[in-house]
């Protein structure tokens, strides 16, 4: 880091900007969504100065720098052009962007990233920064994904697996507060898992079934206790597409909210098949609730 920094308050809306459309449409999300939580707004410019310094030369690394700060001032610009109530601080980082996110995230922070970067050429792909950002991230990420002018649909949809999801699930539930929305709770159950045993499965087909109720119920009615004022419903499908029904489920939702893995995941801690698919299909934004934040939170 360098320069003037002003640094972001620890329970700050952290958003990247690289120059594409995508960083710009999120920045602009992060900071309607800042305003909303009533959080200041921390806008980031990874310039990864630090490692190409060997083979830059000083004019080209002021370049940068140069680049870096413009598009710094003219985001915040913006920002406040149309959030005037905004608390909007900037940082340009000498790191690379995934380092200079996380740390500027600390353990309180939310980072909010595009959907995909400027090196990307798939429309629906997400950027090779926000996947190792939400894969590596030990606080919330939100990946920003749909249409811009999207409808509000007054729904917030988070995937339940068992009743470890309960954190995710209470987190849901507040940003479902914050929104004035209702609160969709979806377990799918995948048949295919479980292939291996299927003749046992037929043979007990309904104590299955009621399984998987019971993980979804445990944990509806505990949010139903300590949310009393707010409208749930608890919904239990079986697909052989788990990712599937959920990419279905955010057509209708302003916000889907997942947990990250028990176990690290193919891609990282947060990240595992079904949330690497969402990141990158889903039509609203993703919300990623690292499954270890609990650790942290009893830790600080």
């Amino acid at each position: 880091m360098e320069g003037t920094i002003r640094y972001p308050d620890s329970s700050s809306v952290v958003v990247g900007v690289d120059g594409s459309d995508s960083a710009r449409t999120a920045a602009m999300w992060a900071a309607a969504e800042a305003v909303r939580r009533d959080r200041p707004l921390h806008i980031v410019y990874g310039a990864d100065t630090d490692a190409r310094i060997i083979y830059l030369s000083a004019e080209s690394v002021e370049q940068v720098r140069h680049a870096g700060r413009v598009l710094l001032d003219e985001t915040a610009e913006a920002i406040r052009s149309e959030f005037p109530s905004a608390h909007v601080t900037t940082e340009f980082s000498r790191s690379d962007p995934v380092t200079a996110l996380h740390r500027a995230a600390a353990l309180h922070g939310t980072i909010v990233v595009g959907n995909r970067g400027r090196g990307g050429f798939g429309s629906l792909m997400l950027g090779s920064v926000g996947l190792k950002t939400a894969a590596g991230a030990r606080t919330p990420v939100i990946v920003v994904r749909g249409a811009e002018e999207a409808i509000e649909a007054g729904v917030v949809v988070v995937g339940v697996r068992d009743e470890h999801d309960l954190e995710c699930a209470q987190y849901a539930a507040g940003e479902a507060e914050l929104r004035k929305a209702s609160l969709r709770l979806l377990h799918v159950w995948n048949m295919l898992q479980s292939v291996g045993d299927v003749v046992t499965m037929l043979d007990n087909i309904e104590d299955v079934v009621n399984e998987h109720v019971e993980k979804l119920r445990a944990v509806t009615e505990q949010i139903r206790d300590e949310h009393p004022d707010l409208t749930v419903q608890a919904d239990a499908e079986k697909s052989v597409s788990v990712a599937g029904v959920l990419v279905e489920a955010s057509h209708h939702a302003d916000l889907l909210v997942m947990g990250g893995r028990r176990s690290p995941g193919y891609i990282g801690p947060t990240l595992g098949r079904v949330t690497h698919t969402l990141v990158h299909h889903a039509h609203c934004p993703v919300l990623l609730v690292p499954r270890h934040r609990q650790e942290l939170r009893s830790e600080s």
